[in-house]
């Protein structure tokens, strides 16, 4: 069992019945024990939790409904009002069991509700386990602008158990495995050169590269936990990530990984036509998230649509559009400018690269 001391929260990657997640249980035996799950988890997860722990048999479940188009403020409100009519106090434990969207929305809802519940975060997806379960940020979309509500509190305790990856469906490994690139192409070459070799399902179960992402991410998090220096060079593919998936949420939506490996490949092309990283390390790039990912072609609405989107990105300052670019594999730097003229060149060559690329 790994230990990981975050500032205010505890990290333990390993097995569930190894850990101390039934000792913290314990400590709730006199409070209400609140389980959410969306449909996903309720299916494959919540059985094998609440026969595990037997402290869990009266707890109450929240169901939430699936995908990032009911990460909104209309569900959360049905929660609360679910939390109420239960009579649930600031001292009962709300334990968060499933992917990035769960851990988002029941950070979300905890968090706010009679200013602040505890929590903890059971991640059940490789995304959760590596990224969203991390660092303390809850949040919700409005509209199609992703996670612009939002509240940065860490979970109590975070519980990291790669046997549950074995229930994962094969696109959502592809999900995750985005957010493990990015932090490679931020801050560990060596990382990152070991995740281009990753073929098969098995190779992402792989804990030692799982326990990196997270060791990077709490160092990032743990300097800056508002968000205002260092932890930027997380969002790495997100400023033109969040943009395209917000775009296409109400159409056809695509995942977030999905999204931001797009947007890493959009940010590594604006870095190599400023001089900051090399053509060869643009190609490499290229070429693994070409073939990872299937790229979208990108028409005149949509260009529009998504740098409107892009205005409005919560990085922003002063009405500027904000983004990491890198300068190397392993090194990046935040707080760039982007202008409209190369951002609709950089969407045009994306499109270039999905029709080639079919």
């Amino acid at each position: 069992m790994l230990k990981i001391k975050s500032q205010d929260s505890n990290i333990e990657i390993g097995p569930l019945l190894s850990s101390s997640f039934s000792e913290v249980l314990t400590s709730y035996k006199n409070q209400n024990i609140i389980i959410i799950v969306d449909e996903n988890t309720h299916d494959t997860c919540l059985e094998y939790l609440i026969t595990s722990f037997p402290s869990l048999e009266k707890a109450e479940v929240i169901l939430l409904p699936k995908g990032e188009e009911n990460k909104v403020m209309e569900v959360c409100m049905q929660v609360w009002n679910a939390f109420t009519e239960y009579g649930f106090g600031r001292h009962d434990l709300v334990v968060n069991l499933g992917g990035g969207v769960v851990t988002d929305m029941g950070g979300f809802i905890a968090s706010l509700y009679k200013r602040g519940m505890d929590f903890i975060h059971v991640p059940t997806s490789l995304l959760a386990m590596v990224d969203a379960a991390i660092g303390g940020k809850n949040g919700i979309d409005l509209g199609p602008f992703k996670n612009q509500l939002g509240t940065i509190i860490k979970a109590r305790n975070v519980y990291v158990d790669t046997a549950f990856l074995e229930s994962l469906p094969e696109q959502e490994f592809y999900n995750g495995y985005a957010e493990m690139l990015k932090y490679g192409l931020i801050r560990d070459a060596e990382l990152y050169t070991d995740l281009k070799t990753y073929q098969s399902e098995k190779d992402f179960n792989q804990s030692e590269n799982i326990e990196k992402c997270i060791q990077i991410k709490v160092a990032l998090a743990d300097s800056d936990l508002r968000d205002k220096g260092e932890r930027m060079l997380l969002n790495f593919g997100h400023t033109f990530g969040h943009a395209i998936e917000g775009y296409f949420l109400q159409s056809k939506p695509i995942s977030h990984g999905h999204a931001v490996g797009i947007g890493m490949c959009a940010e590594s092309y604006i870095s190599m036509r400023r001089g900051l990283l090399s053509k060869d390390a643009f190609e490499d790039i290229q070429a693994l998230l070409v073939r990872t990912y299937p790229f979208l072609e990108f028409n005149e609405k949509a260009v529009t649509g998504i740098i409107a989107l892009m205005y409005n990105d919560k990085k922003n300052e002063k009405g500027k559009i904000l983004s990491v670019l890198i300068n190397s594999i392993g090194s990046a730097s935040f707080r760039n400018e982007l202008n409209e003229v190369e951002i609709q060149e950089t969407l045009r060559y994306l499109s270039m690269l999905s029709a080639s690329s079919n």
